[in-house]
């Protein structure tokens, strides 16, 4: 990353050990929010708020992740969510998403992965017949304005990253499916020397 290593905080630290305990490591970007830890845990803890009291399915809640960050060429971001969308879907749907490929996708995943990518670049380019879309598919207006957050926090969470330089950690991508891999040739390249 850009800048150096934040000051050590007891927080800093419990957060640290959390990251530990989840991957064994203490993560690049972790490592980078770490200038403001607390910001780091609000700005998860209103993740959580919305994931539960939200009725997107998982696989739904990792592609509108997974094609944001790739609409925004976050490789960080990609990697990890390609990832967990080829563990909910499989490889070649987390692929098709990755490369904004909608014709092969179903439905639902060609409008959400759509959606994101449109509010992810241009917000400004959405109609109402693309509101209109996602009814259609089956979403309600209240899980229309649960994507539109989701896809709105990646988006906040990727400009970090990728603006004050986190590389992709060496783990993730050591641990993503060689398709998702392959398809992330965009962004920052991961780190080659693996977090700690």
């Amino acid at each position: 990353m850009f800048l150096n290593e934040p000051p050590s905080s007891g927080l800093l630290r419990s957060q640290y050990e959390d990251d530990r305990a989840a991957d064994g490591y203490v993560s690049n970007h972790t490592r980078l929010w770490g200038w403001r830890p607390e910001v780091w845990g609000d700005f998860f803890q209103t993740r959580q708020t919305l994931i539960a009291g939200s009725s997107l399915t998982p696989s739904d809640l990792a592609l509108l992740n997974a094609a944001a960050a790739a609409a925004r060429s976050s490789s960080y971001c990609a990697l990890a969510w390609g990832t967990r969308l080829a563990g909910q879907v499989d490889p070649a749907t987390a692929v098709r998403v990755l490369e904004g490929s909608l014709a092969a996708l179903g439905d639902r995943e060609a409008e959400l992965t759509g959606w994101a990518r449109r509010v992810a670049v241009d917000p400004t380019s959405t109609t109402q017949a693309d509101v209109d879309r996602l009814r259609a598919i089956g979403l309600s207006d209240r899980e229309i304005f649960d994507a539109t957050i989701v896809i709105a926090m990646r988006v906040a969470f990727t400009a970090v990253n990728d603006a004050l330089g986190a590389l992709p950690d060496a783990q993730l991508a050591a641990d993503a499916p060689d398709a998702v891999r392959a398809a992330v040739s965009y962004g920052r390249a991961p780190d080659d020397v693996p977090s700690r």
